[in-house]
């Protein structure tokens, strides 16, 4: 990978006295209470904006760029600021994080502000480094690879290289960031053809809790190269990284949306389960389906299912019949070019799904198969709880059917994301106007739900796919029940941020 960590005279200079006076994080800190300081938003300005690049900015909660450079899509249990920081060079990022640790103040690494977990509200009076600068893509002279920086985000990238004739792997909503979900595993359409985000990684540049900065890869901190691929986010901050693409060879996708009736679930599951079955969907092939309220048909929840194929109507027709045989409420077609699939599936930048301010409760389960018992469960409850509180009708049920062919040609021991056999990524994404009354009543919906679902499949251990956790489930259910992933991720985390400085995202460290 090129080199990304040029640091010119300037700042070398000017980082010299926080060098020398760099302490270690206390115990204050790593148990996080309110450092003894007590440094002003005022004073961090003060001090740390001489040191950062000319292009960077710096400013506190007075400032008119406050709210749109910490609103979260999670209003809930957020992370609190004094300060954020936006660098405009990858060499702006160790300056803040050597700043921060001389002096005390936890800091939290964001690029879309996605993340939904709990765990997150642990941060009190930090540093936001922003990465909404670090936004530039290059295209590898030999055309099978390109070169982000670790502000990049799914739309950004899809349109971009598809202009230019490639593809990558990237998550399935064009406002969240590429790396984000990357460092958890990182599920997306293209899956089924390249695999995860994490198995089209390069290399990356990565910033350490110390403030040195690396680059990692296969034969460059191969230890932490194995940690960071599923559980990245306990270990640094990626400043830029090289990823393989692929010259697109498809430039239709077929989307198709039914509309089913209630009394369908158990004939439209069945569906779904013989598709799915063993891992044998099509890697052209894509199932997404929904328990949700639609304004269109307002006397029950819905079952809606958009089918996505990679290829023209003709090619998708017999993978489709069957849904067709159900008989839908209603269905609805289109060919597209694979970036305006995003848009036309709830999944674009100015999709609901997309906006942020609020409460969005996650509560994730992964499957082998639909308990079509445990589904029909499900939809009863769920329709009986947002009709009996109608403030939590914008909820949903997902039940995501990803083809699995390139997940599982890839080694499940070949880095630390831990759940590559399973066939079904479900989801319960409570979602409501900020409201502390009901939180703890959505907390009890997304439970229930998901014990529904353990319930359903009593012989298998849970899964909860990391990116989408609550935030207090067990760590062998995130990061893997076999003893040595767990005993392997603690010795990199004790190797490589021994103090637990980065603790905030689903930590395998919990204080």
């Amino acid at each position: 990978m090129r080199p990304s960590f040029s640091f010119p005279s300037l700042i070398c200079v000017a980082v010299l006295p926080i060098l020398a006076g760099a302490i270690a994080p206390s115990s204050w800190q790593i148990e996080g209470r309110s450092p003894p300081s007590k440094i002003t938003a005022a004073e961090i300005i003060e001090q740390l904006g001489p040191q950062l690049s000319a292009a960077s900015t710096i400013f506190g909660q007075d400032d008119d760029r406050w709210e749109n450079a910490t609103e979260r899509w999670q209003a809930a249990y957020q992370p609190s600021f004094s300060v954020v920081v936006e660098p405009a060079t990858e060499a702006d990022v160790p300056v803040v994080v050597k700043y921060a640790n001389a002096q005390g103040i936890p800091f939290l690494a964001a690029n879309r502000r996605h993340g939904s977990t709990k765990t997150l509200g642990k941060l009190k009076n930090g540093i936001e480094i922003s990465l909404s600068q670090l936004t530039a893509i290059e295209i590898a002279e030999d055309q099978e690879s390109a070169f982000f920086e670790g502000g990049v985000w799914d739309g950004q990238v899809v349109d971009a290289l598809w202009e230019q004739g490639f593809v990558t792997g990237t998550g399935s909503c064009a406002c969240v960031s590429l790396m984000g979900p990357g460092l958890g595993g990182g599920h997306g359409r293209y899956q089924g053809f390249y695999g995860l985000i994490i198995d089209m990684l390069i290399s990356m540049n990565v910033v350490l809790a110390d403030g040195s900065t690396i680059t990692v890869n296969e034969t460059s901190h191969p230890d932490l190269w194995w940690a960071m691929r599923g559980a990245g986010h306990n270990f640094g901050i990626v400043t830029s990284f090289q990823a393989g693409i692929h010259r697109r060879t498809v430039d239709e996708w077929y989307i198709k949306e039914y509309v089913y009736t209630q009394d369908k679930l158990e004939s439209l599951f069945a569906v779904l389960n013989e598709q799915q079955e063993d891992g044998g969907q099509p890697k052209e092939l894509m199932n997404l389906a929904l328990f949700t309220w639609d304004a269109r048909w307002p006397e029950e929840p819905v079952i809606q299912v958009l089918t996505h194929y990679v290829g023209t109507a003709e090619e998708a027709a017999p993978f489709l019949s069957a849904f067709d045989d159900v008989g839908p409420l209603h269905s609805e077609a289109q060919s597209l070019s694979y970036p305006a699939v995003l848009d036309a599936t709830g999944t674009g930048l100015n999709s609901p799904m997309c906006q942020d301010g609020h409460t969005n409760m996650q509560f994730p389960f992964g499957l082998l198969k639909h308990n079509i018992t445990a589904t029909r469960q499900i939809y009863d409850y769920y329709s009986s709880v947002t009709t009996a509180q109608p403030l939590f009708n914008q909820s949903i049920v997902v039940f995501e059917a990803y083809s699995l062919q390139g997940v599982q040609a890839v080694d499940p021991d070949s880095s630390a994301f831990p759940h590559r056999d399973d066939n079904l990524l479900n989801d319960v994404l409570v979602t409501y106007d900020p409201d502390s009354s009901l939180d703890d009543e959505a907390v009890r919906i997304g439970k229930q739900i998901t014990e529904f679902w353990a319930q359903g499949q009593p012989d298998r251990e849970r899964h909860i796919y990391v990116n989408y956790a609550f935030g207090d489930e067990p760590l062998e259910q995130m990061y893997g029940s076999e003893p040595w992933r767990l005993e392997r991720l603690r010795a990199a985390k004790a190797k490589y941020d021994p103090d637990n400085v980065f603790r905030f995202y689903n930590p395998i460290i919990r204080n």
